[in-house]
């Protein structure tokens, strides 16, 4: 009699265990880290809104969104393989190349450019910066777009001086430490204009750029090969999400608010009214852009040789 407790015993407890690794299989989906180029903002706005809606789960996998710290570190986490996918700015991307970090795109989160030299307002023109002090973030690709523009004008850029400020570009334009700065318009250019501080907005696609997707979703190509599914599994969620914040924009701003920690909504409304007509539906990548886009960086000198977009650019997972 005690044999046939002790089995009955082991079958129920082999029996709980077995459903209990099964439920913890589907609470606990792998983890997808997505780490962000920039402190949040509206921009980001669909991939929070794919961990609100649960959009992440539904494709099997838990995205976590990584905040930057002190300064652009998404492509650091991307290549030491602590977070499977990345936000970075196009024009990073063949810098990142050149210096031999195998980086590859997979999808864009916006489809045109938000790059511009805001300037005080006495600048009427991106040649009046000679002379001047321009602020830039730290990110590589800062003073080659400060010379695209002003060479486009017929300037000199070596004439003027560059003061590293990080991430504060606007407080810098506010307190008149700089006369402009390269920054994004659907970002500093609206929080400038909500402070009613008049600028002078420079946009690189109206001095010579192509219409390229400025954000772009970047993965190692380590990373690619191991964890395809995951990484495709995570460019369908963020999909999900751009339709999810077109459809409930008010969710999406409040969203970006608390994790901005910001209370002004106001201000995230109006940026994210100033990028969602630009969100790339599906993610997809256009070939023939990126290709008109790469012998644009080779003109103003981000690269010093025309990228490879097939080698740098993979268009076969979001379509």
């Amino acid at each position: 009699m005690a044999r046939v407790v002790a089995l009955f015993a082991l079958i129920v407890s082999l029996a709980v265990s077995g459903c209990g690794g099964e439920d913890e299989d589907r609470a606990s989906p792998p983890v997808v880290d997505v780490a962000l180029d920039f402190t949040p903002n509206a921009v980001h706005a669909p991939i929070y809104a794919a961990v609100r809606r649960g959009f992440d789960r539904a494709n099997g996998i838990d995205l976590r969104i990584r905040q930057p710290g002190g300064g652009p570190d998404s492509l650091k986490l991307v290549t030491s393989g602590k977070a499977v996918l990345g936000v970075l700015d196009i024009n990073d991307l063949p810098i990142a190349r050149r210096r031999g970090i195998d980086v590859i795109a997979v999808g864009e989160l916006v489809n045109k450019p938000l790059a511009a030299l805001i300037a005080q307002p006495q600048i009427k023109r991106p040649r009046d910066l000679e002379g001047r002090t321009i602020g830039v973030s730290g990110l590589p690709s800062d003073p080659a777009f400060v010379k695209a523009i002003m060479a486009h004008d017929g300037g000199d850029a070596s004439k003027v001086r560059e003061l590293t400020i990080g991430f504060k570009a606007v407080s810098a334009l506010l307190t008149g430490r700089v006369a402009a700065v390269p920054a994004f318009w659907n970002v500093e250019g609206v929080a400038l204009r909500q402070r009613g501080r008049a600028v002078r907005e420079f946009r690189v696609d109206e001095f010579g750029a192509p219409p390229y997707p400025e954000v772009l979703l970047v993965t190692a190509r380590s990373t690619l090969r191991r964890q395809r599914a995951r990484v495709l599994a995570a460019l369908r969620a963020i999909a999900a999400g751009i339709e999810e914040v077109r459809a409930h924009p008010a969710a999406a701003t409040r969203q970006i608010a608390a994790a901005a920690q910001t209370d002004d909504l106001k201000l995230i409304g109006a940026q994210l009214d100033a990028v969602a007509p630009l969100f790339a539906t599906g993610l997809r990548l256009e070939r023939p852009i990126i290709r008109r886009w790469a012998d644009f960086v080779l003109r103003i000198g981000l690269a010093d040789r025309k990228p490879e977009v097939d080698e740098a650019f993979d268009f076969s997972l979001a379509r």
